[in-house]
């Protein structure tokens, strides 16, 4: 009988986008992006903007920057803190939960 492994991905696999890539990904543009990174909304890795990488939370963040930015026409200022409120709103349901 033949032996057959079975390779599964896992929570460490790990992807990370350029500014461009997630510029593109957003349907934004990189200086829209670039003015998320100098409000501290999003941190990418990288010391230039050529090494920034981005990771899968920072797309998610992105998105939901994007969203809110176009729905509620807020500035970039009310937008990073909204985005922490709904941050902590996620780590306090969890917590609920695990009670």
């Amino acid at each position: 009988m033949e032996s057959h492994t079975n390779s599964t991905l896992t929570a460490d696999c790990v992807f990370t986008l350029t500014l461009e890539q997630l510029a593109w990904t957003c349907s934004a543009e990189s200086t829209w992006i670039c003015q998320l990174v100098d409000e501290a909304i999003l941190n990418p890795a990288g010391a230039t903007l050529s090494d920034w990488r981005f990771s899968a939370e920072d797309l998610a963040r992105a998105r939901r920057a994007w969203r809110l930015y176009h729905e509620l026409d807020a500035n970039l200022e009310v937008l990073g803190l909204m985005l922490d409120m709904q941050d902590e709103i996620e780590r306090l349901r969890a917590r609920l939960h695990r009670v």
